[in-house]
Order: structure tokens, then C-alpha cells, then sequence
């Protein structure tokens, strides 16, 4: 008898009409996990013709036709205004039936491709309207009056638009439902392919040593991180880019920077690496801007839980009740130097009960927290715009 088909695999089935989809993004960086890997290959696997437009150099990999317009030259401005067009040409030669871009610098160009008769779905990674008055590169005095500004903006594009996406609900609520056609949750899961099975429960642990992987800035807790793993004793191995630099340097002028091990920005391999000899994985995201809103786990924390790490992780609304349900981690106040050394140190000193929760941690993503689970929902409304 054969077996029942997962939710991801039936809605992979089946005769697309190889409608040609284009996404376009400005912002990100060339194969960029959710844009690329997740959303785009999903696509191509699904039967779409599927094109991506982004900086860098044109190529075609795992079904997806890359278009590469080059790096934007300049700063910001430029890229938000100049670079955007070249994205915004180049995407319009391909002449898709669906446009999907990724960056709010391109809701113009979202309007302009309504205009020509094309489907058009914004991606929203972000609530960028939240996000703008905690930009350091914004004058404080004026970060509200743009904030408002781009919020108002926004509400009048996405009305005409034929989806938004965004990765969760906030506290319980979908920001964009009744703002536009469609409102759908995606979230940003990990893969399965990625690390979940690339998880060895043999491999040999370095004794103490605490890791946090990804981008090192100080709305992330890695001051606070530093400031508690000197008072553990552990070894904390930092994986990632401190921006600015200038932050760097105020690290390493601390004397608890001497428990670091930094291992500089690792390839996905390195980072698995070292996910896997590590004793359990740290995310104190800041109550800044909209990390504690979110009904939903920072992927980080997922990639820890992959690995069947346990986790010390802020204690935002959701964290709480996820913790609870999961009993995979440690919810913690980041701001508390203390409370979080403290359940570094608890989950060091208690081996057996930091391993069965790093097991359940791996059987939340397997059962719950995955792409699998994510792409059937962006299939779903694929097959809604492009009805056989």
C-alpha cells in the first residue's frame, strides 16, 4: 500500500501551466535563503518557470533563472532609488504573469507592474514602519515623522496589490489582514534538508562551550551575552558580522571579551559544525522595535533547535508560551545579566536535562517549525492567483 503523501507534497502535484513568476529584490544579497532557496526553488519544484532578479551575476541553478544586475554603486539613497529601477527593468523584460519582490523600496514598482496587468505580491520580511524608528542611521528626530510617512504609504500600495505576505501574526493578529486582497502567513522555517538531518547524536561535544550564530549587533544581546558568559565560564563562540564596526571594538575592549571564541562569518557546513559540538545556543534578541511582537521564533533559534540544542532565549509573549508547550529551552529577561548566566550555568550543569530538551526541540521543527509546513501555504496562494 502506498503511503499517504505529506500537505507539501500534494500541493507540489499537479500541472502548473508553467506560468513564469519573477521576484525581485534590491536589498538582499545574492541567494538569499528565504528568497532563494525556500521560496524560489520551492516554486521551480512546484512546475513554475521561475526568475529571480537580484544583484550580482545572472546563472541558473536548482530550476530558478538568476538575473543579475550588477552591485549598486553609492549608498542607501542609491540603491533605494536608482538600483531599484535597473531591478524593476530588468524584472519587466522577463514578462512574468506573477511579480513577487522582497523590499518596500520596490512597492512603486509593485504599483507601475499592477498597472501593466501583472499579479503582484509583496513580501513584507519586516514591519518596516516599526523597524524605522530604531534605525541608527536615521536622526533620531526625525525617524517618527518618516515612520508614519512610510506606514501611510504602504497602506495605500498594498491596497492595490493582489497578496501581501507576511511570517506571523502579531500577538494573534495577522498586521495586514483587511489592509489588501490577501493577507498570508509564511514564516521563515528552517529546512529540513538543511540541518535537522545533518544531526548526529554521537558527535562529541567541546566541554563548555555556549554558541550564538548570526548577525552580532547590539539590539541582539551580544553585550549581554558576553557580560554572562564571563560570569558562566563557559566559552562563547560568536558566528557572524558585528555591525557597525565600531561595536566590534567596543566588545573587545572589555576585559569579559576574553571568553570569546570568534570564528569570523562561517559557511553553512562550519556553522553546522559547529551548532553540533556546542553545548546549547543563545538568542537574547532586545525588547527593540519588533522582536518581541512577533507570534513567532527567530530562525536561529530554530537552526539551535535543529541541532538539538537547548536554548537560552528572551522571554518574549510567544517565547514564553512556545518554552511551555516544548519545555526546550530556557526563557530568560536579556536585559538581567545575571538570570541569564544563571540558566547558561543550569543547563551546563545539568547534561541530561539540556539534551532531552534539545530532543524536543527537534521534535517541534520536525512536527511544526519547518519550510515544509511553510511552502505549502505560499503554493496555496500561487495556485489562488494562477487557477488552472
Amino acid at each position: 500500500m502506498p503511503c499517504a503523501m505529506t500537505a507539501y507534497e500534494q500541493v507540489n502535484t499537479g500541472d502548473t501551466g508553467m506560468h513564469k513568476i519573477c521576484h525581485m529584490t534590491s536589498a538582499h544579497p545574492p541567494g538569499d535563503t528565504r528568497i532563494f532557496h525556500k521560496e524560489c526553488v520551492s516554486l521551480a519544484k512546484a512546475g513554475y518557470e521561475v526568475y529571480l532578479v537580484e544583484r550580482g551575476d545572472s546563472y541558473d541553478q536548482q530550476g530558478v533563472h538568476v538575473v543579475g544586475v550588477g552591485q549598486p554603486s553609492g549608498g542607501r539613497l542609491n540603491r533605494m532609488t536608482d538600483f531599484a529601477r535597473k531591478v524593476y527593468e530588468a524584472a519587466l523584460a522577463v514578462d512574468a504573469d506573477v511579480y513577487h519582490f522582497h523590499d518596500p523600496e520596490l512597492l512603486p514598482y509593485g504599483l507601475k507592474l499592477k498597472k501593466k496587468g501583472k499579479k503582484v505580491i509583496f513580501d513584507s520580511h519586516e514591519l518596516y514602519a516599526q523597524q524605522l524608528r530604531k534605525k541608527p542611521y536615521l536622526p533620531s528626530w526625525c525617524t517618527r515623522l518618516i515612520a508614519r510617512g512610510y506606514a501611510a504609504y504602504e497602506n495605500h500600495a498594498v491596497r492595490r496589490l493582489d497578496a501581501v505576505i507576511f511570517p506571523c501574526t502579531i500577538a494573534g493578529k495577522n498586521p495586514f489582514a483587511g489592509k489588501c486582497q490577501r493577507a498570508v502567513l509564511v514564516d521563515n522555517s528552517v529546512m529540513l534538508d538543511e540541518m535537522y538531518q545533518k544531526y548526529d547524536p554521537s558527535a562529541e561535544k567541546i566541554p563548555n562551550q555556549v554558541c550564538m550564530v548570526g548577525s552580532l549587533t547590539k539590539t541582539r544581546g551580544i553585550t549581554e551575552t558576553i557580560l554572562a558568559g564571563r560570569k558562566t565560564g563557559c566559552v562563547l563562540a560568536l558566528a557572524g558580522k558585528f555591525a557597525p564596526a565600531e561595536y566590534e571594538s567596543q566588545l573587545r575592549a572589555m576585559p569579559e571579551f576574553s571568553c570569546v571564541d570568534y570564528k569570523g562569518v562561517l559557511p553553512l557546513p562550519q556553522v553546522t559544525k559547529l551548532l553540533q559540538e556546542s553545548m546549547l545556543g543563545v538568542c537574547l534578541l532586545l525588547d527593540v522595535g519588533q522582536y518581541w511582537l512577533l507570534d513567532n521564533l527567530p530562525t536561529k533559534v530554530g537552526e539551535y533547535m535543529s541541532m538539538g540544542l537547548p536554548t537560552v532565549i528572551h522571554g518574549s509573549p510567544f517565547n514564553r508560551r512556545f518554552i511551555e508547550e516544548y519545555h526546550c529551552g530556557i526563557c530568560v529577561d536579556p536585559t538581567n545579566v545575571q538570570e541569564v548566566a544563571d540558566a547558561i550555568r543550569y543547563l551546563l550543569d545539568h547534561p541530561e536535562e539540556a539534551r532531552e530538551m534539545g530532543l524536543n526541540g527537534r521534535r517541534a521543527v520536525k512536527e511544526r517549525f519547518n519550510w515544509g509546513v511553510e511552502a505549502v501555504k505560499l503554493l496555496e496562494l500561487y495556485r489562488e492567483l494562477l487557477p488552472e
